[in-house]
This record gives C-alpha cells, structure tokens and sequence, in this order.
C-alpha cells in the first residue's frame, strides 16, 4: 500500500517518454514551487469552497471617484454574481444589428448591482454575429478560419460598444478572452484567478469571451455557457445568470407545445434530463441551446454556485431575483418571487475544492487509463490512490502531471457453451466481440507518462526499479490530484458484486485438490 497518499503532483511539469535523472531530480524543486505559489501567490480568495460563499462589504466607491448611493441588498452582503449573454440577446438573429435597447437595460443593471455592492462580471457572446454585420456576410460561414476571421473583425466591435454604453455611466470594463489551454496549467489557472480578484477590487466589470480567432477544438471550451460556468467557479461567484430567450426552463419546447409547464427549482439535474426536452440548437448564429446551460448548470453548482435560467429581456429583475433569494428569511428550496419567472439550480452544499474542480473542468484530458474492479473500489468507494497493479490498459499519448480520464471497461460476455460440445463446435458458435460499454470514474494528474505506465501496468511498484531502471512514486495518480466523479450507488451495485463473482468463478475454475487413497 501507499505511503503518499498525502502527496500533492504538481501540474507545471511535463516529460515524454523515459526520464533521464537529472530531469527527475528537478521534481521535488519544482514541486515545492508550485506549493509556493498556491500559498503565497494564488488568489485572493473572500471565502473557501466549504465556507459561506458572501461576506459584508463595505460600500466601494465609484469608479469616478463619488460614493455610491445608500442602497442597501436585503442580505447587506456583497456577493459575487457572473452574468452571461448568448448571441441572441446581443444581436437581431436575421440582420445582425445590435440589440441597442436591450443592452442599454442590461448596462443598467450591472451599474444597479454594483449600487448594491455587489461584484459583476460579464460573459459575452455576440462577436461573430457583429462581425458579419460589419462585414456585410448574411449567414454564419461553416469554415473554421472564415469564422474565426469574422470574430476577429467582431470582438473589437463588440468591446467598443460595451465601452460605449457602460461609458456613458462612468464604469470602466476590462476585456479578458480565454480558452481552455489558458487554464490547463496551475500557475495559470491561478494567475487568472488573481487578476479577475484584482479587476474585481478595483471596481472595473469584467467582460470575458472565449478567445475565438485563435482556438481550435483541442482547446475550446464549447460554448459560452460552459465558459461562464468555469468563470463562476474560479471566482468562487455567488450567481450565475445565464440570459437566454425564454423566461426559464419548460417540461417541453413553449413554442411548440402549449401545455409545457416551467420548471422553477431543480436539485436534481440527472434527474431533470429525463423529463425534460432539451433538443433546442440555440440561434443560427450562436453555439449555445438549453442542453449546454443544463451543463453549464451542472458545473456551476458542483462548485457551489447557484445557477439561474432567466429572459435576457428583462435584465431588471435580476436584481429582484438576487434581492428575494438572497434574503436570510426566505427559504434555499424555495420557489421563484410572484412577479419573476426563472428557473434556479440550487448550488451544492459541499462544493467541491478549488483544486480538484480545476483538474476536473479546468484541465483537458490527455489519455485514458482503464482499470479493473479492485481499483475502481478503492479509488471510489475507500479513496485511496491509484496503484499499478490495478490498471489494465492505458490509451493515449500523454506526460507526467496531465490530466487523463480513468475509467471502467464493461466487457461484453459471452454465454457459456454446453460442456457436451466440442471445441471446434464451441469455437464456430462463439459470440463476436461487441464494443464494450466504459463508465468513467475519474479524472486524475498521473505521476508516470504512457509510456511508463505502460511498463508497469499490472506491477507492484517494488518492481518498477527492474522495470524503469527508477520509482519516481509508488502510485500512478495520488489520492490529492484524484477526483472520483462516478456515484457511490454505482460501485456498490456494479463493482463490488462484479468482484464477488469473479472470485466465485476463480473458486469454481480452480483445480480440484487430489486426495491419495
């Protein structure tokens, strides 16, 4: 069994292939630096994962230098709310003009948020449908570069109008593009995480868009909703609007069927997917659609912030739903206020901590490695690291300190034949392989590369001297850079039985012991 259990990988380095010496006795420096950083120079967070998500604040003054008006929340907290917009509350889906009126009551109610104290950021869709507006192109190009050449022209245009209007009322903004590889390493993440905290302090509205010119699949992070979802757990956001075109999430498409009923609280979101019709696409010109907010939701809240699905056409009553349901009297499990329809994921009440939620969305994963169901139990259910002897197989290309996908492979069995039959008969009856169902269990930071593991898959790590020529730790992935994301219900039904019958059917394929007469 492991020793290391308390260990912590770090994330800033990475190796392929075999390792020379000298490279490995730069770890435990390089180790220790990243240990420094996350002490000394992460973010400055208000609060932690497992503690009260809003603390009282005193009154910020205004960007112009005057103090904001006495307006008071109902809490007299200052909370921490991410607001995001898809392109259909920013541009006309047919000409692409900018949706003027409805951005100018969105301006309003970020200023009137911060009137109350509280700490706004902005995700931002819209830059490829301003850009085919300023370029004069009728529909959304299906070519990758065209595409992202018209999000170039449409970003600069986009950023100008939010400094136009928000100018008008003397708030400065800060543009922040992001994609997912800007947060795959720790040092990263962490930097981002300062400078949303500084931005933040300073009084400035942080308007955050993925970084669309330069990304590609490996590094996008999909859509708007999710990107908003991660932005809301890195800075610990207390809300996360997500604006869309209808007034809340439906048991069936409104604009289809009449009799679809709103969906007003869900604690559930597994649970909700099989009730729900979630098919819709999003606008022509956007990426998003209510299966992605589903998701975004599903992030959000895992990090303990409660996630609302409302009109973008009415930003006023974001402050009426912040305001009611930040109100000490009124119940978590309450329904939404009378004069305001949206639908609320209530936020889990035992986040997750800062740094596995980063290695679970904020890194991309590199590989996958497969197990067997003695692993899978004791990463899962007795959470302990992640041995060698356990793995089966590994898949992928991938360095030391990556992310990788460690999952279950469900193999299809076959049915036993009749031991009257011989082996050519068996052999012509036998079952063709099917493809077999994997179930992931988690995400993880491995301490060896593919390769490696590859070696000593299967091996107690007493052995990995002979095998490696070195033993750089006993365990693949530590327990610290290990995050399960597989239910309980699951390993107790699937895999502890899977064990128990595979040790019966050991005990009934041993041979019998010969007794002397």
């Amino acid at each position: 069994m492991s020793n290391n259990d308390s260990q912590s990988g770090s994330p800033n380095e990475a190796r392929s292939g075999t390792t020379s010496p000298s490279l490995r006795s730069q770890r435990s420096n390089q180790n220790a630096f990243i240990t420094n950083v996350e002490k000394h120079g992460g973010p400055r967070r208000r609060h932690n994962r497992t503690g009260s998500r809003s603390v009282s604040r005193s009154r910020p003054s205004s960007p112009t230098g005057s103090v904001v008006s006495d307006i008071s929340s109902a809490s007299g907290k200052s909370l921490t709310i991410v607001l995001k917009l898809g392109t259909s509350s920013i541009c006309d889906p047919d000409t692409h003009l900018p949706l003027l009126a409805n951005l100018s009551r969105i301006v309003e109610t970020v200023i009137k948020l911060k009137h109350f104290g509280h700490r706004v950021i902005l995700v931002s869709s819209g830059a490829v449908g301003v850009g085919l507006r300023r370029l004069g192109i009728p529909s959304r190009p299906s070519e990758l570069a065209l595409v992202q050449a018209v999000a170039a022209v449409g970003q600069g245009r986009l950023m100008a109008l939010w400094d136009d209007l928000f100018g008008q009322l003397g708030q400065p903004i800060a543009q922040i593009l992001l994609t997912r590889n800007d947060l795959s390493q720790r040092t990263q993440y962490l930097n981002a995480c300062n400078t949303f905290e500084a931005l933040l302090e300073m009084g400035v509205v942080p308007i955050v868009n993925e970084n669309d010119t330069v990304s590609v699949g490996e590094i996008r992070f999909g859509d708007n909703d999710t990107l908003s979802a991660i932005t809301a757990g890195m800075v610990h956001a207390d809300y996360l609007f997500l604006l869309t075109d209808v007034d809340c999430l439906y048991t069936d498409n409104p604009r289809r069927n009449p009799n679809a009923k709103p969906i007003t609280t869900v604690t559930d979101i597994s649970a909700l997917r099989e009730i729900v019709d979630v098919s819709s696409s999003g606008s022509s010109v956007g990426t998003g659609g209510m299966a992605t907010k589903l998701i975004a939701a599903e992030l959000a809240t895992a990090a303990g912030v409660n996630t609302i699905v409302t009109r973008s056409f009415n930003p006023e009553k974001i402050v009426d739903i912040v305001e009611y349901f930040s109100n000490p009297d009124i119940s978590p499990d309450a329904p939404s206020p009378n004069n305001v329809l949206c639908t609320r994921f209530i936020a889990n009440k035992r986040p997750m901590i800062d740094r596995k939620w980063w290695i679970l969305h904020g890194m991309r994963c590199a590989g996958t490695i497969y197990l067997d169901a003695g692993a899978v139990v004791a990463l899962a259910k007795y959470k302990k690291s992640l041995f060698a002897a356990g793995v089966r197989r590994v898949s992928g290309n991938f360095s030391s300190n990556q992310s990788v996908r460690v999952v279950y492979e469900v193999e299809t069995e076959t049915k036993e034949e009749d031991e009257d039959l011989d082996r050519d008969e068996e052999r012509v009856k036998s079952a063709v392989p099917q493809q077999n169902e994997v179930i992931e269990i988690g995400h993880g930071l491995v301490n060896y590369t593919s390769t490696e593991i590859n070696r000593i898959k299967g091996h107690h790590s007493s052995e990995f001297n002979d095998l490696l020529g070195y033993c750089d730790s006993d365990n693949i992935i530590n327990r610290g850079n290990l995050v399960v994301t597989v239910p309980e219900n699951i390993i107790d039904d699937v895999f502890i039985s899977k064990i128990v019958q595979n040790k019966i059917r050991a005990e009934q394929r041993a041979p019998m012991p010969v007794t002397s007469s």
